[in-house]
This record gives structure tokens, sequence and C-alpha cells, in this order.
């Protein structure tokens, strides 16, 4: 087992980390940039180091920094957390040559599966149900306007590299095309670097639905049930919740089984998520693999009782797996809210000095956060500031346990997406389980009407 662990990461995720390590009893390194010298990861960790400036690209994207920081301090693995540099081939590679573990899967994994149009062709082998769509990257106008075509209208246009949305447009018609193309290949040269893309069949209103899989180095892939991701804003999830109330026990078997075909197909290992689309008839279709530790991961540790970031610790160390499929067990329901420091209406930014922060806990609940009062949240970096998880004996307590924690809530110096939650959590087709991924639309349009908000909240 490892006796230091350098958490390249910041917020409530290094927190999380810290937390896991302490259990495990394993050294912590913190990493910061200059603005987050007083931060709570900074004063939990056993040991710091600064990295750089406030913007991430001069300290939580300097792989030369971190790994700096990782050899002065003796630190024997990096764990990337999610976001920044989570999926970074390149962060793992060197890691490898410098006799450091990267706690991940293997980089030519990484690099296989970031690449979206590699990933279905490798997923399509496997035997994954697949969207129609383009074998590769689309070079031109005249082979977009051909898939197009032949795949049947509307379209998405997606990035090959990245996500989060950026990269993405949907045509739904020839003459849009062109344009579109062009759009989502500036917006991905600028955003990852890479400006090719891919184009696939688009569903209007499905359900975005993810499994989460384990994989050790042994041989040993086991998934941990599925998450429903479908209320979310601009490709963003907002709520996150396992499990899902649109799939049975049978279609949760089958698809976990394929998922774990799938993993194994690719050589996988670590921590990592298949995701998909489900139609209305209940049809699932590939997405994308994120490799990597995802940020709703406490649905899954709320349900399971399994601890997932411990499992990715001991994986690196070449551990086997602590349990067997036939161990894993679901109990309950549970949610995840996204709280951020934005406007609930117009979903601005909101970066500054909290003044007041109390989130109540008591029975099924649980807090992961870096925020505290007096702390400032910086305009640096992504908004989240906490995750608010519940669990109940089945999803009507956990959404009563949820109201009840976001009603008790006390957030002050900042604007957060506390009172959006509380509307979203009473809509009739929330409660009823009614999702998919334009859900949002649907809110924004009655939030328009006047007194609609105040009626709902």
């Amino acid at each position: 087992m490892f006796k230091k662990i350098l958490i390249a990461n910041r917020g409530e995720i290094a927190l999380r980390i810290i937390v896991a390590c302490r259990e495990l009893g394993i050294k912590t390194v913190a990493v910061y940039s200059e603005a987050d010298e007083n931060s709570l990861h900074v004063r939990f960790a056993d040991e710091d180091v600064c990295i750089g400036p406030p913007r991430s690209t001069e300290s939580y994207l300097n792989v030369p920094a971190i790994i700096s920081a990782a050899e002065i301090t003796g630190a024997d693995a990096i764990h990337p957390g999610y976001g920044f540099l989570s999926e970074s081939a390149y962060l793992a590679e060197v890691c490898e040559a410098c006799h450091i573990r990267f706690i991940g899967p293997d980089p030519n994994v990484i690099k296989l599966l970031g690449d979206k149009a590699r990933a279905r062709r490798a997923m399509k082998k496997a035997g994954v149900p697949m969207l129609p769509g383009s074998d590769g990257p689309i070079e031109n106008e005249e082979k977009a306007l051909k898939c197009a075509r032949d795949v049947g209208y509307p379209v998405i246009i997606k990035a090959v590299a990245g996500g989060g949305g950026r990269g993405m447009r949907v045509v739904r018609q020839p003459a849009d095309l062109a344009n579109a193309l062009r759009t989502a290949q500036r917006e991905a040269e600028a955003a990852f670097g890479v400006g090719d893309v891919y184009i696939e069949k688009y569903l209007d209103h499905p359900r975005h639905i993810e499994f989460q899989v384990l994989g050790d180095h042994h041989g040993n892939v086991v998934h941990l049930g599925e998450r429903e991701c479908s209320i979310q804003r601009r490709h963003q999830k907002l709520i996150e919740e396992s499990p899902s109330p649109a799939l049975t026990d049978k279609v949760r078997r089958k698809m976990g089984g394929l998922v774990v075909d799938a993993a194994k197909a690719v050589q996988y290992t670590n921590a990592g998520t298949f995701e998909f689309l489900m139609d209305d008839e209940g049809k699932f279709y590939f997405m994308e693999v994120n490799t990597r530790l995802q940020v709703e991961h406490p649905v899954t540790e709320m349900v399971t009782g399994i601890d997932i970031v411990k499992e990715q610790i001991r994986i690196a160390a070449g551990e086997r797996l602590s349990f067997k499929q036939s161990e894993v067990t679901f109990t309950g329901h549970a949610l995840e809210c996204r709280i951020n420091a934005e406007d609930p209406d117009t979903f601005a930014p909101s970066p500054g000095v909290i003044h007041a922060f109390s989130v109540p806990g008591g029975p099924g609940v649980r807090i992961d956060t870096f925020a505290h009062s007096e702390c400032t949240v910086s305009p640096y970096y992504d908004s989240m500031i906490a995750k608010i998880i519940t669990h109940g004996r089945d999803r009507q307590e956990a959404i009563a346990r949820m109201r009840r924690t976001l009603e008790m809530t006390v957030i002050e110096g900042i604007k957060t997406t506390v009172p959006m939650h509380l509307r979203i959590s009473a809509e009739p087709d929330f409660v009823a389980g009614r999702l998919s991924t334009h859900f949002m639309e649907r809110y924004a349009a009655k939030a328009a009407k006047p007194g609609s908000l105040a009626e709902s909240a």
C-alpha cells in the first residue's frame, strides 16, 4: 500500500480523497494555487505545496509543477480527482516514467476512450449498442452532408475530444449543417486543442443513464449499478440519483453485464463510468466512457455502501477488488444536488466571500463541501461549492430528506442554486420520475411564466 498520495486537485474532491486516505492510514500532500492558500484541503493534508498563480493553466493543469511537488515530498502516487488532469493520458505517462503511480486507468486506455470516435469503434466491437453515426471524424462539409443524410435528421455534431457540451451542435435540417460544423470545429479546437468532430443520430428526449465500473489488475471487473443524470443544463449535470426510476432489476442486470464485458474488452482498470442515452422505448445507446472518478459518485456509495475512492487506491496499489459482483447489493435510493455559486434564475456566476454557511445533517444526509463561513469562492474555478446527498428507503423519502435539507440550508454573501433545486424537487414530473435531458427546458419555460416559480417552491 502507498505511504503518501499527492492530490492533484482542489476543493471538495481533494477533501474527499483526504478522508479516504486518512481511513487507510496514508499520508497526503495537497497542491494549491495562490488563490487557494487558505483552503480546507491545504489545512487538512499532511503536507502542502504551492504550484503556481490562480489561473488553472499555471497551477492545477501544470504537469511539471505537480510532478515536482510529488518528487520533493516523496509521494508514491497521484490521485487526480475529477476535472483538471483526471483524464490526462499525458499525466499518467509522466507518472509512469517518474515511477509514481497514477490512480486511474492505463494511459493507453485513457487515450483510446478519450477519443470519442475511437471509443465508439471499440465499444461497437465489444457489442455495445450504438446510435447511427460516422465511423470517425468528419473532415469536410460534403462528408458531413452525406453522413447526416444516411443517419437521418436531426443529428448532433460532437467533439472527438473533451466534453461538457463544448464542440456540440444539434442540426435539424441540411441548410444548417455547414455553419454548425464549422462552429463545432472552432469550439472544439479552442477548448481541447483538437478540432476533430463526428456525427451521430440525435435523440430528442432521452434519459441520460450511466453505469459505474471498477476493475483491478487481476482481471476482475464489477459494476455498481446505474445513476440517472438526466437533469442537466447545457450538458452540465445538476441532479443525479441512483437507482434510475426507469430501470427494472432485469434491465439493470443486463446492462451491468454488458458494461462489465465492454470494460474487460478494453482491459479497463480502476474507476470508470460508461454513459448511455435511453430512448422512450427503453433502448440504450452508448455515449462515452469517463475514465475517472465522477462528481456524482456519492450516490452510488450511498446505495451500495462501497467506498469508491478507497477501492481506487487499493486497485492502483495492485490489490484485488475487495468484493465480488455477487456481493454488491443495492439498498434504498440516493439523490445528489450540486450547489453552485450562481444566480438560481440566470445562472450567472456569483463568486465572493461566504459570510454564513450552514447545511444541516440528520438521518440519511451527506454533505461534501470545501465551503465554510468567511471562505472565498474564487472566480477562477468551477462554481460548485457543495454537494448535498440524501439517502432514503425509497425515492420519496430521499426526495423528502433533500427538500428538508435544502430548506434548512443557510448560505449568505453569495447567490447559490439552492432555490432552484427546491423548485425542481417540487415539480410534478420530477416527483413522478418523468425525466429527460430536456427537463430543464420545460422548467425554464415554466419559470418564464409570472408567479409560477413561487407557486412550486
